[in-house]
């Protein structure tokens, strides 16, 4: 009976209809992940600040643009598997707190290795922002939205890509000075974490989280009640825990092969997107030599606005009709067609104007493909208990591929050029679509069908009905 009455709050989760409960926690996680982005991008641009004050050598730039990715690594990992065993809530105020420590003593660093050292405390927060944000957003959703309601927390990376070019843009313009705007444009990451960092603190914990693991299916519904106006209802019982260790989950077969899956497609679209994105002032000088740092800046803005930012917001409307794993093989094949162009053509890498279409198509379907969906994917097939680990382990093997792909790109160009850096990019993005396919297809499919929670039940159900069957044979 208890197992059944929890059944009847998940299936009223994933069938409640959209509330401004919904829209207040895309707002809340939104926030979060626009620091992210807006943290992780910025510092392309700051850094050709910094290079010109601190001159500093390739490997020492590499090492700027690549430790908050570094830090990501670690952060998504270990946060993920805290979010698992002690609740997403906990962990989703923590890392907003980390951000704005990082964030301010970057924008203090007196110094080249304090700079670093707060950079990589700033990927910690970041990294851990990822799984919680998604997990929690998933959690929160009912089956037929929930794509639309995690891409559009992923979709708030946009507003990052866009608000950094305009804010250096701004400072340069207002002759700041160099080391003033590199300054501001890093304390400027502190402010949304800190206005989040208090909403974070009155978001209720996962409904799914407390019933399925916690077994607190009566404070669950109660909780979510409050939030969704209603949404649904309270007068469950606490019910059986249902729980895999750490252990268990990464020797099991079917695990292995969606972390296989999620992690491996995430790491190529990240080595791909970040070693571009990051490096997109250089890329752009490569192209037009005679570029002032402003013009680049501004051609990079254009980018992300005309090409990124109508990719993630037609992800939004369209990924649960196309498909969560259909619409990333599209993207990818996409990508890997656009960047193999700019490798063989040569007046793709030598004219701006060529090269703008064709990198611009590429950004369209990296947003309108695997960068959204890698974020959701990762969020919707694996067991409650594992999910915030799985995606984490996802998240941090992701921005492993981001750090090589920012390290290696100033070397990749001076030995492979530019044109032979993007076939390599191509190259992945083929091994890409083949991981892909490996995935499963959870879109319009309740969470707990498309992560096999529903197994678990089954399975804990059994074992139940057998200890009782014991119990009554021994009493007899």
């Amino acid at each position: 009976m208890a197992e059944t009455q929890a059944r009847d709050l998940i299936t009223a989760l994933d069938e409640a209809s959209l509330s401004k409960f919904h829209l207040r926690a895309v707002l809340v996680s939104g926030m979060g992940f626009f620091t992210d982005a807006y943290d992780l991008f910025v510092i392309g641009i700051a850094s050709t600040l910094i290079k010109q004050e601190w001159h500093l050598g390739t490997s020492n730039l590499a090492v700027l643009n690549s430790m908050t990715l570094a830090g990501a690594f670690l952060g998504a990992f270990v946060f993920g598997r805290i979010a698992d065993i002690s609740g997403r809530k906990r962990v989703y105020w923590m890392v907003a707190a980390i951000m704005v420590v990082g964030a301010i003593g970057s924008a203090l660093a007196p110094s080249y290795w304090v700079l670093i050292g707060f950079r990589l405390v700033l990927g910690l927060g970041i990294g851990g922002d990822y799984p919680v944000s998604a997990v929690l957003m998933s959690e929160y959703a009912n089956r037929k939205d929930r794509g639309k309601l995690v891409g559009m927390v992923f979709s708030t990376q946009a507003l990052g890509l866009i608000v950094g070019p305009l804010v250096a843009l701004a400072l340069l313009g207002s002759g700041a000075g160099t080391d003033g705007s590199w300054r501001i444009m890093l304390a400027l990451g502190a402010i949304p974490a800190a206005a989040v960092l208090y909403l974070r603190t009155r978001m209720p914990e996962s409904p799914r989280y407390q019933a399925q693991v916690q077994g607190q299916a009566e404070r669950a519904a109660s909780s979510l009640a409050n939030f969704s106006q209603g949404a649904v209802h309270g007068g469950t019982k606490n019910v059986l825990r249902h729980s895999m260790g750490l252990r268990a989950f990464l020797t099991n077969r079917r695990y292995l092969l969606l972390l296989a899956g999620t992690a491996g497609t995430w790491f190529i679209f990240d080595y791909a997107y970040y070693g571009n994105t990051i490096s997109t002032p250089q890329i752009l000088k490569l192209v037009s030599p005679h570029a002032s740092t402003t013009t680049a800046i501004a051609l990079q803005l254009a980018i992300f606005a005309v090409a990124a930012v109508p990719g993630y917001l037609l992800a939004i409307a369209r990924m649960d009709r196309i498909g969560h794993r259909r619409l990333q093989w599209i993207g990818f094949t996409a990508m890997a067609v656009c960047f193999a162009v700019i490798g063989l053509v040569p007046a793709a890498s030598t004219a701006v104007v060529p090269f703008m279409l064709v990198y611009g198509i590429s950004y369209f379907f990296a947003e309108f493909g695997p960068n959204t969906t890698t974020f959701v994917l990762s969020a919707e097939l694996y067991p409650v208990s594992m999910r915030a680990t799985g995606h984490g382990i996802s998240a941090g093997v992701a921005k492993l591929g981001a750090f090589i792909g920012v390290f290696l790109f100033p070397f990749l160009e001076d030995t492979l050029k530019l044109r032979g850096t993007l076939m390599l990019t191509a190259a992945l993005s083929v091994i890409g679509v083949g991981l892909t396919l490996i995935l499963p297809e959870p879109a319009g499919r309740s969470l707990d069908d498309a992560s096999g929670d529903d197994e678990v039940v089954v399975a804990a159900e059994l074992l139940l009905a057998s200890a009782d069957v014991k119990r009554a044979d021994t009493e007899a």
